[in-house]
């Protein structure tokens, strides 16, 4: 194997541009190259580390698995020296850095644009959308200055800037029986099949709880990543989902309904910033406009203090 010192940026972009348009033709339009340039590029990054990456068959070109498995992390490279090349840029042109937000996919989509359409912001900003856990990492490693999440959100170089509580409400297709109904029963979701979140551990761990205490069996679930893929799921009448609020009523879907429960499931979310910086005033800014954006969105929302997240993850613990 050639040493990976002999590895080029151009190889690299020749190979995620092979990879994303589908033949080396249309890469070569892309790169604005020549197509033997590109051909040469990808030859000699096989070469270097070792192994094919495109099996061949005529004109056709396909990639091989270690290619597909490969370029999840040049993507990765490729998109960080992208931003070293903008914040370059920016430092050489004396611009302000934009501001890079952190969140999870129902505060992205669901409570963040009406946040950011409260506010005149100056600073260019840019919205990351990722798992609470990446949220949390983000703040805390300083690349993004504003984090939107569910709890837990005290972590160390974590600020808490305050504390949302709401509760989960019940989203089901508008023809179903139980849209009839202004307060619906956890007794009316037995042989119900759910659409509930992927990840066991953070809100679908407790409400699962209450419908074990209430004796309900539903009558299967269907899980997915992505509170959009929820509601998308119940439009097609595959089933109801217990929700958080955020997305219930920040990303209202045509066809589904929003209910509430005859059982308070509380949710909890927060606003975040990292300890080692202070907060620029645009940032502050959004803070207050996150929380005032909560309050009109959210039924029965409640802004708590940051220290009261040590309390209300004590409360979550000890439910049963």
């Amino acid at each position: 194997m050639t040493s990976l010192n002999d590895l080029d940026l151009r190889q690299l972009e020749a190979f995620s541009a092979v990879i994303s348009s589908g033949s080396v033709t249309a890469a070569a339009k892309v790169l604005q190259r020549s197509q033997p340039a590109v051909t040469r590029l990808i030859q000699d990054l096989e070469t270097a580390i070792g192994y094919p990456l495109f099996l061949r068959n005529g004109p056709r070109i396909h990639p091989t698995e270690q290619a597909l498995r490969l370029h999840e992390y040049v993507e990765t490279a490729l998109m960080s020296l992208q931003q070293i090349r903008l914040r370059a840029n920016e430092i050489w042109k004396e611009e302000k850095t934009p501001l890079l937000i952190a969140a999870t996919p129902s505060m992205s989509s669901g409570l963040l644009p009406a946040a950011l359409a409260r506010v005149n912001l100056d600073d260019s900003v840019q919205i990351l959308s990722d798992s609470a856990e990446q949220t949390a990492h983000a703040i805390i490693t300083g690349k993004a200055e504003l984090g939107i999440s569910s709890l837990p959100l005290e972590h160390q170089g974590v600020q808490v800037q305050w504390i949302g509580q709401s509760r989960c409400v019940l989203a089901l297709k508008e023809d179903d029986p139980l849209a009839q109904k202004s307060l619906v029963s956890l007794g009316d979701l037995t042989s119900r099949k759910l659409i509930t979140p992927y990840n066991p551990y953070r809100l679908r761990r407790r409400y699962e709880q209450v419908l074990r205490k209430a004796k309900v069996k539903p009558a299967g679930v269907i899980e997915t990543n992505s509170s959009v893929n929820i509601l998308a799921c119940i439009r097609a009448g595959l089933g109801v989902a217990i929700m958080e609020p955020v997305t219930a009523y920040g990303l209202p879907l045509a066809g589904v309904v929003i209910r509430e429960l005859d059982v308070e499931i509380p949710y909890y979310f927060g606003v975040t910033t990292p300890q080692s910086k202070p907060p620029r005033p645009s940032v502050l800014a959004l803070v207050e406009a996150l929380k005032q954006a909560a309050a009109s969105m959210l039924p029965e929302f409640t802004c708590l203090d940051a220290d009261a997240h040590s309390r209300v993850m004590q409360s979550l613990h000890q439910e049963k």
